[in-house]
């Protein structure tokens, strides 16, 4: 035997099967659900300091961590990325109600503006400051530069794991660039996830000393009552049928669009490339995006009573778990400078969030869920809210929508930004 063919079986990943791999995947993910619903005292208390969404990037990580797969190999990702994640952002977007979110009213839409400014320019204040004591950081060409994946953070931190794995494509972040980017992202992000809970639990001393008229909130909360006691059932299968056929459906006219516009550029305008309108999957997930802002306008937007959202965020959590099998947790140790670049980022956002909410005098009630529904998305935004009132938990639901909605456009941005100083 061959010292490289002695090499290659060293690296060889336990499994290959992708059918295999994703029916652990599966498990891992009923596991993290069951578990968070449990009736259990330890599961309580462990799920009151360890997000879930945390535990379905990490456990996949450890598959690719100790070589049981290999996640750069792994079809799955892909498979996901390009036809559950149109889907997905189609069943998140269409149930935006942009009437309602004007209906939070001016502070609530300012403050979740704000975060997402945040996220778009914190990232390359980030760059900028620690490319001044590491320079090499800038200036490198190729899928692994770290601009490439500093993009991808944007995707998830605006808009949510969907946006993240629509950033790699049309920006072409490499694996291990990007391996790193998530798991800064899942770290840094829970960390602040952190720091909302406990100020949570403060709200009314913080609201108090600031000044803020918190008598929306209650307001609020009735009104989200009301919405969701009138317009909730139970789906039955054709409903299911047809939130599918929707999702699916687009997806496929997604990539026919795609293959339809991205020769037209390529041919006609060379020079549009570096704005990403080279890319099919540029194209495939504006169309999709932008289909789902339509459809909230139309009787399409009522499959959210039967949950819409629901089936969309079953997929998202399944490219979630392909987005943390690409994870090595041990660039934890490896690329501490990457987590340096998060925590700058991470602080641009917050601080910017807390003074605007100060200047303002928004309850902290807005402050948190307008930073988490950029940050965390639809996966973690309601547990925000709800820490503040189990019946805020939609608040966080439909700020998120928003993110979902803008994330791609403003991730793109912030990418352009990045790649002009990378």
């Amino acid at each position: 035997m061959t010292d490289a063919t002695s090499a290659a079986l060293a690296h060889s990943p336990m499994l290959t099967n992708d059918a295999t791999i994703l029916g652990i995947l599966a498990i891992m993910l009923g596991a993290v659900f069951y578990t968070a619903q449990s009736g259990s005292s330890f599961w309580k208390k462990f799920y009151s300091i360890v997000p879930a969404v945390l535990v379905c990037y990490f456990l996949p990580s450890l598959l690719n961590t100790f070589g049981i797969v290999d996640g750069e190999k792994s079809n799955l990702y892909y498979v996901a990325s390009r036809y559950l994640l149109p889907a997905c952002l189609v069943l998140l977007i269409l149930s935006v109600d942009l009437k309602a979110i004007g209906r939070l009213g001016s502070k609530a839409v300012i403050l979740f503006l704000t975060g997402t400014v945040g996220i778009v320019i914190g990232g390359p204040i980030a760059l900028l400051i620690v490319s001044t004591f590491i320079p090499e950081l800038i200036g490198v060409d190729g899928p692994e530069a770290v601009w490439r994946g500093m993009t991808t953070v944007a995707g998830s931190w605006i808009g949510g794991g969907a946006n993240q794995a629509a950033m790699k494509e049309i920006y072409g972040a490499g694996d291990e660039i990007f391996s790193a980017m998530v798991t800064v992202d899942v770290i840094v992000a829970n960390l602040w996830m952190a720091v909302l809970l406990i100020m949570a639990s403060n709200a009314k001393k913080i609201d108090a000393k600031s000044g803020a008229d918190t008598s929306a909130i209650t307001a609020l909360r009735e009104q989200v009552e009301q919405f969701h006691a009138k317009h909730g059932r139970i789906a039955t299968l054709p409903d299911l049928m047809v939130i599918v056929a929707v999702g699916l459906g687009v997806t496929g006219f997604a990539h026919l669009f795609a293959d339809t516009i991205t020769p037209f550029f390529i041919e006609n305008y060379p020079n549009t490339d570096r704005f990403s309108f080279h890319s099919k999957f540029f194209w495939m997930i504006v169309f999709a995006s932008t289909v789902g802002l339509v459809l909230s306008f139309t009787k399409a937007r009522n499959l959210e009573g039967v949950g819409a959202s629901k089936v969309g965020s079953a997929f998202l959590y399944i490219l979630i778990a392909t987005i943390g099998m690409k994870m090595d947790v041990r660039m934890i140790v490896d690329a501490p400078v990457y987590f340096i670049i998060g925590a700058i980022w991470m602080i641009v956002h917050a601080s910017l969030m807390l003074f605007v909410a100060k200047m303002i005098k928004a309850p902290l009630f807005y402050m948190a869920v307008g930073s988490q529904a950029n940050v965390g998305g639809a996966a973690s935004a309601p547990i925000v809210a709800s820490a503040f009132h189990p019946s805020l938990a939609p608040v966080g639901v439909l700020l998120a929508v928003l993110g979902y909605t803008l994330g791609t456009y403003m991730a793109w941005f912030c990418g352009q930004i990045l790649q002009v100083i990378g």
